[in-house]
């Protein structure tokens, strides 16, 4: 077995810690409790300082009773795997996490989204990353092609190992669950995050990354979060800026680039460590499918849902002006346009010209 390293072996004392105090209430007659932060937008604050959603002070608590005791118990047997994984060096998806907990009798959850709130519920209480426990995402993370070199570390014999993310002929570079260990080398001058694998695609083809001396990096829809860890990590270790390029629509605007920049309700207690605060939006706006005439489709009903939400109740759009007006502006045409309707001044036009075009005037970025 691979001894534990200072990360791990924090996060075993962490299990334990919380496990002894329940342990030592019920040996005391008392009521064990279980607390942990609500994890809901209307339990988060943002300002443009700290430039993420933050957690504010409100605690759900679950008293062990008659009525919850399944629910405590799902949640300490969890937590035992989770120190079980950690301890062997292993990893555990959230889907084997749910079939594991077949073997709980009672336990047992009955659909994954319990006991992915479970999960999500443990790490929110500890307030260490689900990654750190050991638990990784079914999900593979986005797509990395430019010039960067990435130095992970051989699990075997420990050496440094060098990917060169311009080696990979017509593919790219996989992001893995786990980026913690990762460290880069790059001369280039920004990262171009992507919302569709077509339009990465293109770029990649047409080394785009080349042209422009930039790190492409393919979300493919709203980033996972080790696509978002990624970027988190290494804007910050080699100081790059970072532009959003989505779709011009609400899913793009309110989903795709709120989550990279500022976070979400659910994952509060763990936005500092995913967002791009410094992230700038240089996608569709409703200002460029008027300036371009780009072909566009009819807002959908959730479209409309969508907008109306997002400028009432989310707390990164009511900060800034210039995104309720975006919105306000696109719920007024009726219309949503996706990256890809600038082939219709041809294949490369987003090469040519509208990427050049958006990257020299700041004036048309969101923020």
């Amino acid at each position: 077995m691979t001894p534990m390293d200072a990360v791990d072996k924090e996060v075993v004392k962490n299990i334990t810690a919380h496990a002894q105090k329940i342990y030592d209430a019920i040996k005391k007659g008392k009521k064990p409790v279980i607390t942990s932060p609500v994890r809901a937008l209307s339990n988060v604050s943002y300002n443009v300082k700290d430039g993420f959603f933050d957690l504010q002070g409100n605690m759900k608590t679950r008293t062990l009773t008659a009525s919850t005791v399944k629910g405590f118990a799902q949640t300490m047997l969890l937590m035992n795997e989770a120190k079980k994984v950690v301890e062997a060096d292993d990893i555990m998806t959230k889907r084997e996490a749910y079939y594991v907990s077949k073997n709980w009798g009672e336990a047992k959850f009955g659909e994954q989204p319990e006991s992915d709130g479970v999960m999500d519920d443990i790490e929110a209480m500890m307030r260490v990353l689900r990654e750190e426990l050991g638990f990784i995402p079914e999900e593979d993370g986005g797509a990395v092609a430019g010039n960067l070199v990435i130095i992970d570390r051989d699990p075997d014999s420990g050496k440094d190992v060098k990917i060169d993310c311009t080696k990979f002929a017509s593919g790219a570079y996989s992001i893995p669950s786990n980026v913690e260990h990762f460290t880069f080398e790059t001369k280039a001058k920004f990262i171009l995050a992507v919302e569709t694998a077509g339009m990465f695609q293109r770029l990649s083809k047409h080394k785009y990354y080349k042209k422009a001396n930039c790190i492409l990096v393919s979300l493919k829809g709203v980033p996972s979060r080790a696509t978002r860890r990624f970027i988190k990590r290494l804007s910050t270790d080699k100081d790059l800026p970072v532009y959003v390029f989505t779709d011009g629509d609400p899913y793009g605007y309110g989903s795709i680039y709120r989550t990279l920049k500022v976070g979400s309700g659910n994952a509060a207690h763990v936005n500092e460590y995913f967002c791009v605060p410094h992230a700038k939006f240089i996608g569709i706006t409703p200002a460029d499918i008027a300036e371009y005439k780009l072909p566009s489709h009819p807002l959908k009903e959730v479209d409309v849902k969508k907008i109306k939400d997002l400028v009432k109740n989310d707390p990164f759009i009511k900060a800034h002006k210039q995104w309720q007006k975006a919105l306000t502006e696109m719920a007024k045409m009726k219309v949503r346009c996706e990256q890809q309707s600038l082939a219709a001044w041809g294949l490369n036009f987003v090469i040519t010209d509208y990427l050049p075009e958006k990257m020299k005037d700041p004036k048309t970025w969101l923020p």
